[in-house]
């Protein structure tokens, strides 16, 4: 037959002559769709438009509004970005280009330190690349193909990836545009003359693969858009986002600090910010008490065998810390806080009667995070994990993972983040457990969604190596979609500790284990929290709620008292103790985002009233100490 099926996203099919390309098949829909496609999907892989199609398939033309399409698009702006360094620089030598999450960067060893302005020579060097419109095409290799190839160009970090590469499993591609070559996977945008509105960002130091003792490069990061009205939108935010930068206003705001020269990746909560930790935490504890959870502590070192058997010695040693030898035996600081509620578990004998048990923890853990990618509280090497395991049978799969949406609905809505995006992640090529049970696992997952009108993508093979799980992401006030919630299921523990229950049938049986995080950690969190808010918390979760300030010393008395009267309330009040001018402390306290504040003068205490202002809307006029705890009360319980 010379003719193929193909099947669309919609459900329609229609046959093509054999041999026929993504982008030809676009064009046949429309000149427009052809403008704007950017990579197609195949059978459920992203290939290149213009690769052959010779069977019949399922067919998705992607543009720049699916995130594949994005990927794609950033991963080929990276590729020309190293086709300008190089054209520039001979001598550089490329280590990987990835397309991020925003964007892209390239990792780069070259004779020059590079500055802000040469990025701007880089970024006209790329448009004029660009303006060329060279096809990427692709082209595949054997494994000493390729080698023979980068020996010649003599690029050793090349060389090291070809070196881990088996050319009888994988295959090895290599892109050429125009003059330049990159050892790469794909797929990219059919020609460079796509790429249009660029801007590089940043450059900082990186070392190779991420590991301080490997060569120190020069890292390049950038974004691209098809249009310029979305790279000019994107720019402001990012000028918006500087702003809100966490590890900025938690130094303005007196909220944390790190001190390298104690322990890289480790918070130090200053007061002001154990405040906002501490409503977190009493906010967290009594929602989860609410909501049918026990609360647990465990401790923070566990004999080796417990993580041999748990997998982690196997699957995370990386990302754990050097034992300690105590009574002669290896001792590891927690990763994860799951085996000591397994240990919990398994210290009573469990009937099907006792089930569901949901135990949440805020456990601190430590991962060892390579220097590269630790970033203020959002990458971090000692943290507080939201989480908690639910063991349930079978039967109860689906009620609980319901249960446990709503519960993340409403935890997120209650610390104001309105817009959620969830995705299912399913097997990937190496997982443990039969197929009836991530079958079982993975509709249950897809059922809760369902059931709660909530629509999802499929992550495909991101699942954990034990169960498939559900991810939550987050909008914050900027548009940023930030990984927090975890829902996931776990095959292995359970078999591996030999957990059981017995059941009706008075015979043993193995729960189902869940591993949940809500918040994800109290760090990353709280991180986010701050950009989202930009500082300027609700007033329930505000460090200083209220700022009592004199007009003078004359009047410190009476606004000690005033001050006295709203703490014995419960109501985090500072008194502002400095011998400064009324229009100074205003201002100052304006800045450090203190919801309100409450000037004292003669007036005030002469009347017992209250002048009383409020951050960024100004004087609100004059109130009764009664009054004023009336409204502080009932927007504190709203959580405006």
């Amino acid at each position: 037959m010379n003719t193929i099926k193909i099947k669309f996203p919609d459900g329609n099919t229609k046959e093509y002559e054999k041999g026929i390309s993504p982008a030809k098949i676009a064009g046949e829909i429309s000149e427009r769709l052809l403008k704007e496609a950017v990579v197609a999907k195949v059978n459920g892989k992203i290939v290149d438009l213009n690769t052959s199609l010779h069977k019949d398939s399922d067919l998705a033309i992607l543009t720049f509004d699916n995130p594949e399409g994005r990927h794609t698009y950033w991963h080929s702006t990276s590729h020309l970005m190293a086709h300008a360094v190089k054209s520039i620089y001979p001598e550089a030598r490329f280590g990987v280009g990835p397309a991020i999450e925003s964007g892209f960067y390239y990792d780069i060893e070259i004779n020059t330190q590079l500055t802000e302005a040469d990025l701007v020579v880089i970024e006209k060097r790329m448009l004029e690349i660009a303006g060329e419109d060279k096809p990427f095409e692709r082209e595949e290799l054997s494994k000493i193909e390729a080698v023979k190839l980068y020996t010649k160009i003599g690029d050793q970090f090349k060389l090291e990836i070809l070196d881990e590469l088996d050319d009888k499993t994988e295959i090895i591609s290599i892109y050429k545009e125009g003059e330049f070559t990159d050892l790469c996977t794909g797929p990219h945008l059919p020609s460079a003359g796509r790429i249009k509105n660029v801007k590089l960002l940043t450059v900082s130091g990186s070392y190779w693969r991420g590991d301080e003792k490997n060569k120190r490069l020069q890292r390049i990061y950038g974004i691209s858009f098809p249009k310029k009205k979305m790279l000019d939108e994107y720019l402001i935010m990012l000028e918006e986002a500087k702003k809100r930068d966490h590890r900025k206003l938690g130094k303005q705001l007196d909220l944390f600090s790190i001190h390298e020269e104690a322990g890289s990746g480790l918070i130090y909560w200053h007061p002001k910010g154990s405040r906002i930790r501490n409503e977190v935490e009493t906010f967290w504890r009594a929602a989860h008490l609410k909501n049918g959870y026990e609360l647990l502590y465990s401790p923070h070192v566990g004999k080796s065998w417990l993580w041999e058997t748990s997998g982690h010695l196997y699957n995370f040693k990386e990302n754990m810390y050097s034992p300690m030898q105590i009574d002669e035996q290896d001792y590891y600081v927690k990763p994860m806080n799951c085996p000591f509620h397994i240990m919990i578990y398994k210290n009573s004998l469990r009937s099907y009667r006792d089930l569901p048990f949901r135990w949440a923890e805020l456990g601190t853990v430590y991962r060892y995070e390579k220097s590269g990618v630790l970033h203020g509280l959002l990458r971090v090497r000692g943290f507080t994990q939201d989480d908690a395991h639910i063991f349930c049978t079978t039967e109860q799969m689906e009620s609980e993972i319901i249960e446990v949406i709503k519960f993340s609905l409403y935890m997120w809505k209650s610390f104001g983040f309105e817009s959620l995006k969830y995705y299912i992640a399913t097997r990937p090529e190496k997982a443990g457990g039969d197929d009836s049970m991530w079958e079982k696992a993975t509709d249950s997952l897809k059922t809760a969604l369902e059931k709660q009108n909530l629509p999802y993508e499929i992550d495909e093979g991101g699942g954990a190596f034990y169960g498939p799980k559900i991810d939550i992401k987050v909008k914050d006030a900027l548009g940023r979609e930030w990984q927090m919630s975890t829902i996931q299921f776990d095959f292995i523990l359970p078999e591996r500790f030999n957990m059981t229950y017995i059941g009706e049938d008075g015979k043993e049986h193995r729960p189902f284990m869940v591993h949940r995080a809500l918040l994800g950690s109290l760090e990353r969190f709280m991180g986010v929290m701050i950009e989202h808010y930009g500082g300027a918390f609700p007033i329930w979760l505000a460090p200083v709620q209220v700022a009592v300030i004199p007009v003078s010393q004359n009047h410190f008395d009476y606004a000690k008292k005033v001050a006295d009267y709203f703490n014995a309330q419960d109501i985090r009040a500072e008194l502002d103790q400095r011998n400064e001018k009324v229009g100074f402390k205003i201002r100052d306290w304006e800045t450090n985002k203190v919801p309100y504040m409450l000037i004292i003068g003669e007036k005030e205490e002469n009347s017992g009233n209250l002048s009383v202002r409020k951050h960024k809307e100004g004087d609100l006029g004059a109130f009764s100490n009664e009054d004023f705890l009336a409204i502080l009360k009932k927007e504190i319980a709203d959580k405006h």
